[in-house]
């Protein structure tokens, strides 16, 4: 590869769009272009990248005996009726009709597809375990697209669909794409975690996200220091609250006036509590209907744990018109008590006593109140987001909070599909039953943006090795120098004939361009040959990431070179290694 006959249109300035770090960087060094809002074209070196991710994907994918194919983009809306998700998806699966008035949509995920095309051709348990998987591009009709590849419309994503004939052998297929992950993201070179999450629109009884870990992550990581636990913050658990001691005696009942407080800081403050001793009620637009949630004044609902339980599709904060017009309470003042809505409770609200409420009246609070004498709720649960004072709810280990950003996600899905869409098959007794499935998505093109977040200075983006798309960069500094111009070519066909990737810039840019570029686009390892090369026979190379430079001799560079890249990969390359 040389530089002069590549497209690789770098910029000197940070684009005015761009908001995190990976799409300024794959911008500025020419790896995309948008097209249009959410979609981009992959130039030479992008793609590269990609392509890189989607290699070791496919080695790790086929190492765990699943089987490669592709589905169509384009998807009957048929199917999606069929599974009940046509009208459950949402405004992000993007529907059309044809010239014959049949509806589709392009595809953001297919188990729909894949269940069809599994309960046509499998019939029988001796047919099983099957793991498909296909890399396909993906479309989401994301509300507000943003970050570039990191929240795309359009994007190159890995999905496998595993189908078993039990859960037990389930468990297995599950454990089996755990793994594969996690060679997978080290093969790539990051540093990752793996966290219990929620399984959203996906459905199914379980799940993982697989988490790069950055500062600037979009999602924030609940991860206990002193055991294995980790999970998102939507289905980070909260330890229960503890039990045992004297039973305190309930105080009565006393209406308290509270002129113009409405903040739980300003109550507290005036009332001479702790947000500790109050609790505050929240009403919840969940599937258009009303809920009051209620939680200690110090907390906040986690709306995905109130969906959960309250088996809703969509969950919002209900504006503050809508309440008074359902409940006549000026926001502040609400409570608890003959509420005309359904009220639910945080599992630590129901251990409390003699706590603050809202009065249902403008400017009063009630003091001493109890769960079951003054007011009743309909359920509990764990319903808040978890924070850091919390203990690790498996062994009361300290927890940390850390952001990362998703970039697998591997879902057991019980027989949610197989059993919507009548996909069975005939056990060992000639008994029909619904296969056990299991989906596991790689966002392929995220994985390169997640890279850079992880990876980068102000200089540009540190490639990890496995995936940079290119190895080596020669820079040959001086042009008109016979003997530069030869050594940098002799090096350039060594290196590619020991396998390695490398790229010559043979452009006509003075020495500092050729650095900045080559740090811009990350190539992990840079080899100058310039002056001391004609003076003394040496040339320099020089590692992107920490910078550690070392002299060469021109003899024998190219297999030092070779031999540091493979030592590089096979160490990252050790299977297990999480």
């Amino acid at each position: 590869m040389r530089y002069s006959k590549v497209l690789i249109p770098t910029l000197k300035e940070n684009p005015s769009d761009a908001e995190v770090v990976s799409h300024r960087l794959l911008l500025r060094a020419g790896f995309i272009r948008k097209l249009t809002s959410g979609v981009y074209n992959y130039l030479p070196l992008g793609l590269a990248a990609i392509r890189k991710v989607e290699r070791i994907v496919r080695e790790e994918m086929n190492r765990a005996g699943a089987q490669e194919l592709l589905m169509p983009m384009v998807q009957p809306a048929d199917l999606w009726k069929e599974s009940g998700r046509w009208e459950q998806y949402g405004p992000e699966l993007l529907r059309f009709t044809d010239r014959h008035e049949h509806e589709s949509c392009l595809g953001p995920t297919h188990e729909e597809v894949i269940t069809d095309l599994v309960r046509r051709e499998v019939h029988s348990y001796r047919d099983l375990p099957l793991n498909l998987y296909q890399i396909q591009t993906k479309f989401r009709d994301e509300i507000r697209p943003r970050f570039g590849l990191m929240r795309g419309r359009e994007f190159v994503m890995k999905d496998a669909y595993s189908f078993d004939a039990s859960d037990q052998d389930a468990d297995v297929s599950y454990q089996a794409m755990r793994d594969a992950y996690h060679r997978i993201f080290s093969r790539c070179g990051l540093s990752f975690r793996a966290v219990e999450a929620d399984t959203g629109s996906i459905g199914g009884s379980f799940s993982h996200e697989f988490m790069v870990l950055a500062a600037t992550g979009e999602d924030t990581l609940v991860i206990c220091q002193a055991c294995s636990y980790a999970a998102n913050m939507e289905k980070a658990r909260v330890r229960p609250p503890a039990g045992g001691g004297d039973e305190p005696v309930l105080l009565a009942l006393e209406r308290v006036e509270t002129p113009g407080k409405r903040k739980v800081e300003a109550v507290t403050e005036f009332l001479g509590i702790s947000p500790q001793q109050l609790v505050k009620t929240m009403v919840y637009l969940v599937d258009g209907r009303l809920v009051a949630v209620l939680v200690r004044g110090d907390h906040e609902v986690q709306p995905v744990k109130l969906k959960n339980l309250l088996g809703a599709v969509e969950v919002e904060l209900a504006d503050d018109d809508r309440v008074f017009a359902v409940t006549g309470v000026p926001t502040g003042y609400l409570g608890p008590q003959g509420l005309a809505i359904e009220v639910v409770a945080d599992q630590e609200v129901m251990a409390m006593r003699n706590f603050v409420i809202g009065a249902n009246e403008k400017n009063f609070h009630l003091k001493n109140a109890n769960v079951g004498r003054d007011f009743s709720v309909a359920q509990s649960a764990d319903l808040r987001q978890v924070t850091e004072q919390d203990r690790c709810a498996v062994c009361g280990g300290q927890l940390e909070l850390t952001r990362g950003i998703e970039v697998g996600h591997i879902f057991k899905l019980g027989d949610k599909y197989s059993r919507a869409m009548q996909a069975t098959f005939q056990d060992s007794e000639g008994v029909e039953q619904p296969f056990v499935m299991g989906c596991y998505g790689i966002g392929v093109s995220r994985v390169v943006a997640a890279a850079i977040e992880q990876n980068h200075d102000e200089h540009g983006i540190i490639f990890p090795l496995p995936i940079a798309p290119v190895q080596v960069v020669i820079l040959p500094l001086g042009a008109k120098e016979a003997a530069i111009t030869t050594a940098a070519e002799t090096l350039y066909e060594e290196l590619g004939r020991q396998g390695i990737e490398v790229m010559l810039d043979d452009r006509d840019e003075r020495p500092g361009v050729k650095f900045k570029d080559a740090d811009l686009i990350g190539v992990p390892y840079r080899v100058t040959i310039g002056k001391r090369f004609v003076q003394e026979g040496l040339i320099e190379c020089r590692r992107r990431r920490d910078g550690q430079t070392e002299t060469l001799p021109m003899t024998g560079a190219a297999e030092h070179l070779a031999g540091l890249i493979r030592a590089e990969l096979a160490a990252l390359a050790v299977p297990g290694r999480v």
